[in-house]
């Protein structure tokens, strides 16, 4: 708390400096001086002198390439600072000129991609945290809810959910090794949570504001003379799919761009009926359901949202508010990429490759096959669901959750299961013989605590049927 408040002192004695160079008064300067002073400029300062400068201090202890991508990081957060007071100076422009807008950002991000590439380093844990985490400066990218990106406050907080796999692993690798690294992890993520998820809360929770007064300078040509069209490598997309499914266009094209590594051109890809070619309903399992009635009954439409399915920025499968689809597949992943399900209901999804996560979130009676996860399969505030992995899973967590069948198979059976006010779990296991049936057990949600040699030992309850 010291160190935050020290912080912010020496960023506001640097401003008060700074004003004092220009004459001490801010009423006869010009545009640029007066967006410099905004509440929310001013703000964002005291945001990084408060969260940053903790990063900074750990990034120049430990050196090396964690020095590096700090710096790059702060190069990123001067950016941000910089474009928001462009904001403020000019009108909103159309989605060329805003993808000119955003490429200083987007090249100091891509720098930051760019040392996660080539041979893996010692400290490549650290260059994926802040080059993943680095994606949530891109909140400043939104102009609406059809822009085909997340609100300002929940893409940074997705964002962070991107970088923290490889932020937790710096935690744990360098727990008892080197207190400087978890002192960087510790502060790389609250520079996002709490800090700049709490400042676009308070600034900008529905996104940037652009000047309604000033000239059009960087803006789009006004009528009559027509905009010139996009660029092809920036708003198209590689696959070339029927006209009914249309390719993401508008920001989400922008933000694809800043956010992956990949060829621009790679584009955001929203898969569609016609496109799952390989469903097929003896691959459900255990899990699955007729397919005759996904084909027969026309889905329902959650209140929540409108139904997705989508690679976003590369990296994160989306499924959501699908309700009463039992055919719903996910073919074309790698082990980069994360599967995000979110507000389903009465629907079975298959995820045909490996992964690196795969979250269940607030889905009612939803299956879930998968083959392999790398990370851990996360099961939270759901209500009976069925998850049967066919390959290997290292982690499943299972949170808040009543009703959970898990299925798993040889190749699974090493898993650690983590359960937290959870109840009705059952997990279902291969039986001795090749051919034979599955095997049920049920975990304990009821524990004994007693108070023996100065601790409490704590063993689960046992039921006999007897």
């Amino acid at each position: 708390m010291e160190e935050r408040l020290m912080a912010r002192l020496e960023s506001a004695v640097a401003r008060l400096e700074a004003l004092s160079l220009r004459g001490g008064s801010v009423a006869g300067s010009g545009g640029d001086d007066a967006s410099a002073t905004d509440p929310s400029i001013v703000a964002f300062e005291d945001f990084m002198g408060a969260y940053f400068g903790r990063v900074s201090s750990a990034g120049e202890k430990i050196g090396g390439q964690v020095l590096e991508v700090t710096k790059i990081l702060e190069q990123a957060l001067n950016m941000q600072k910089e474009l928001l007071i462009k904001i403020k100076q000019a009108q909103k422009p159309d989605l060329a000129g805003l993808a000119e807008f955003l490429k200083p950002l987007n090249e100091v991000i891509m720098k930051a991609n760019s040392m996660t590439e080539g041979r893996r380093s010692d400290f490549f844990n650290h260059l994926k945290a802040a080059a993943d985490s680095s994606t949530a400066l891109a909140w400043i990218a939104y102009t609406g809810k059809d822009c085909g990106m997340s609100m300002p406050i929940a893409h940074v907080e997705e964002s962070w959910q991107m970088a923290e796999f490889y932020n937790n692993k710096i935690l744990v690798e360098y727990k008892s090794k080197d207190p400087n690294h978890v002192e960087w992890a510790k502060a790389l993520k609250e520079l996002y949570l709490p800090g700049l998820r709490d400042y676009v809360k308070s600034h900008y929770p529905l996104g940037p504001v652009w000047s309604a007064t000033a000239k059009a300078k960087a803006a789009a040509p006004s009528a009559p003379a027509p905009p010139p069209p996009p660029p092809a490598s920036l708003f198209t997309s590689e696959s070339s799919s029927p006209s009914s499914s249309k390719p993401k266009v508008g920001m989400a094209a922008v933000f694809q761009e800043i956010s992956s590594g990949k060829p621009v051109t790679s584009g955001l890809r929203k898969v569609t009926d016609n496109m799952k070619t390989k469903n097929r309903a003896d691959r459900t399992g255990v899990v699955g359901a007729s397919e005759k009635e996904s084909r027969t009954s026309s889905p329902s439409f959650s209140k929540a949202g409108p139904p997705k399915l989508e690679l976003q920025m590369g990296r994160k499968w989306v499924v959501e508010n699908q309700i009463g689809r039992k055919n719903l597949v996910i073919d074309d992943c790698d082990a980069k990429q994360s599967v995000y399900i979110f507000g389903c209901k009465d629907s079975v999804l298959q995820v045909q490759g490996k992964v690196n996560n795969i979250t269940i979130d607030k889905c009612t009676k939803m299956g879930v096959v998968f083959t392999d996860v790398v990370a851990a399969c996360e099961i939270v505030n759901c209500s009976g669901v069925e998850v049967q992995c066919q390959g290997s899973a290292p982690t499943i967590s299972v949170d808040n959750t009543g009703g959970c069948q898990l299925y798993l198979s040889k190749g699974s059976l090493g898993a650690s299961i983590t359960t937290a006010k959870s109840s009705e779990i059952n997990v279902l296991v291969p039986g001795a013989e090749p051919d034979g049936d599955l095997v049920e057990h049920a975990l304990p949600q009821q524990f004994i605590h007693m108070f023996k040699d100065g601790q409490f030992e704590t063993t689960p309850v046992s039921h006999s049927g007897g």
